[in-house]
């Protein structure tokens, strides 16, 4: 082979640009960020997407919390003994009265 030959500077190219494409298969598929030719990082489309979902994620389970201390906010005046008061005066307003008056023993007042 000669040493100072074209080909053997082709040979040199093509296997740093075979190494350069192994390497981002290999750093694609584990899904790394690829290196640019200028040093820099192109992050994956999954990795740009998952921040997302993650920052909605942090979203949601915010609104969860507050949504369960509504909830238990809510069930502590539901179960709460005035509450139960306040609702069997109400039914006793809402059921018809028997009259004085035995003869009108059906009649409402």
């Amino acid at each position: 082979m000669d040493w100072g030959g074209p080909s053997f500077v082709i040979l040199i190219i093509a296997i740093s640009t075979a190494g350069w494409l192994i390497n981002n298969w290999i750093r694609a598929r584990h899904g790394y960020a690829l290196e640019d030719e200028w040093s820099g990082k192109t992050e994956h489309p999954d990795q740009i997407a998952n921040a997302a979902l993650r920052k909605e994620n942090a979203e949601l389970t915010r609104r969860l919390e507050s949504i369960e201390q509504r909830t238990a906010a809510l069930e502590t005046i539901v179960t709460d003994g005035g509450f139960a008061l306040s609702r069997q005066i109400d039914a006793l307003r809402d059921t018809p009265r028997i009259a004085a008056n035995p003869d009108k023993a059906g009649a409402r007042i």
